[in-house]
C-alpha cells in the first residue's frame, strides 16, 4: 500500500532554528493479525482515512505473511514484532500530535504491547486473542506446547482449517480458492508455524501480566461466535485492563470482524469510538451509509 505519511516542510521558530510542522490530523497505526497481512485492515483503514485521519496499515516480517506470493520470512522473537510496531509508531508520532492503535487478532495483543512502550491516543481492540479457546479450536490445542520444543517448532506447522474466522459462507469460499491456489487470502496464511504461534504465547504472557499498567482509552470489539477467541479475552480486558474499555458485541460474524457480514458495523463502531477520543480537527464526521447486506445491530457494554 502507498505510503499515507507526508513529509512537511519545515518552519522557522521564535529562536530562528527550524522545527517540521505537525500534521494536525491524527495518525492511526493498524497492526494486522499473526500470519496475516495488511489487507485483513482494508475495510477498517478507508472508513478512518474517510473521516480524515491519516492511516498506517504495516506488513511486518516475521509476522505476517506476503500477501502476493505467500512468502513467509524467518519467525523473530515477539520483541522484534514490537520493535517494529513501535518504529512505525514513531515515525508517524514524529509527524502527528496524536497517534491511535488498533489491532485485530493477535495485531489486538501486539497493539497493547505497543501500549505499553508508547503514549497511545487511544486503543481499538478488535477479536482479541488473550485466550484460544473459541468453539473452533480443537481440544487438542492444550498439547501445543510441545510443539514449541526446539528444534521441533522450527518445521512444524499447522494448518488452518474452515471456517476460518468467516461466517459469510460466499466469502469464506472465495478464502478457501485464495489459499488452495496462493498459500494466502485477505483472512491470512494457510498454515501457522509453530515457530510463529510459540512466540505469540510468549506475547499473550507478557500482555497479560502487564494489563493493569495501560490506561489508554479502549474500545473492544469482539463476535459472541468468535470460533478462535472467546469471551473470556473480554472479560478479562474488562477486568484486567487499567482503564475500563468501552465493549461492543457483534452476534452475525465470526473472528475476523474487518471481513464478515457485520464488517460495515465494525468499522463505523470504531470509527465513532476514535472521532470521541481523538477528534479530527475539524470535527467533521463524514460516514457512509451501510449497505442492505451490512447489519449495524450489536450489543454495546460499559
Amino acid at each position: 500500500m502507498s505510503n499515507p505519511i507526508h513529509t512537511l516542510s519545515p518552519t522557522p521558530s521564535a529562536s530562528g532554528t527550524h522545527q517540521t510542522a505537525l500534521d494536525p490530523r491524527p495518525a492511526v497505526l493498524l497492526l494486522h493479525g499473526l500470519c496475516a497481512n495488511p489487507l485483513e485492515m482494508m475495510p477498517l483503514a478507508r472508513s478512518l482515512r474517510d473521516a480524515g485521519y491519516v492511516v498506517e496499515a504495516p506488513a511486518l516480517d516475521g509476522y505476517g505473511v506476503s500477501a502476493t506470493d505467500g512468502v513467509r520470512r524467518p519467525v523473530p522473537r515477539f520483541e522484534e514484532w514490537v520493535d517494529m510496531a513501535a518504529a512505525h509508531f514513531d515515525a508517524l508520532a514524529a509527524r502527528h500530535a496524536r497517534v491511535a492503535i488498533g489491532g485485530l487478532s493477535m495485531g489486538s495483543v501486539l497493539t497493547l504491547a505497543l501500549a505499553l512502550k508508547r503514549p497511545a491516543a487511544a486503543l481499538m481492540l478488535l477479536s482479541t486473542s488473550l485466550h484460544f479457546d473459541g468453539w473452533n479450536v480443537s481440544p487438542w490445542r492444550r498439547l501445543l506446547p510441545l510443539a514449541y520444543v526446539p528444534p521441533l517448532r522450527q518445521w512444524l506447522a499447522f494448518r488452518e482449517a474452515p471456517p476460518y474466522g468467516i461466517k459469510n459462507e460466499r466469502l469464506r469460499e472465495w478464502v478457501a480458492q485464495a489459499m488452495n491456489s496462493s498459500h494466502v487470502s485477505a483472512a491470512g496464511a494457510d498454515r501457522l508455524p509453530a515457530a510463529s504461534l510459540h512466540q505469540a504465547s510468549r506475547l499473550i504472557r507478557h500482555v497479560r501480566a502487564r494489563l493493569h499498567e495501560i490506561d489508554a482509552p479502549t474500545v473492544v470489539l469482539h463476535a459472541s461466535e468468535d470460533d478462535v477467541s472467546g469471551p473470556r479475552s473480554v472479560l478479562e480486558l474488562q477486568r484486567r485492563l487499567g482503564t475500563t474499555p468501552e465493549v461492543h458485541w457483534f452476534h452475525h460474524s465470526y473472528h475476523m470482524l474487518t471481513l464478515d457480514n457485520e464488517r460495515g458495523a465494525v468499522t463505523q463502531t470504531a470509527r465513532q469510538f476514535l472521532l470521541r477520543q481523538v477528534p479530527v480537527a475539524d470535527l467533521a464526521e463524514r460516514l457512509q451509509p451501510l449497505t442492505a447486506t451490512e447489519d449495524f445491530r450489536h450489543e454495546q457494554h460499559a
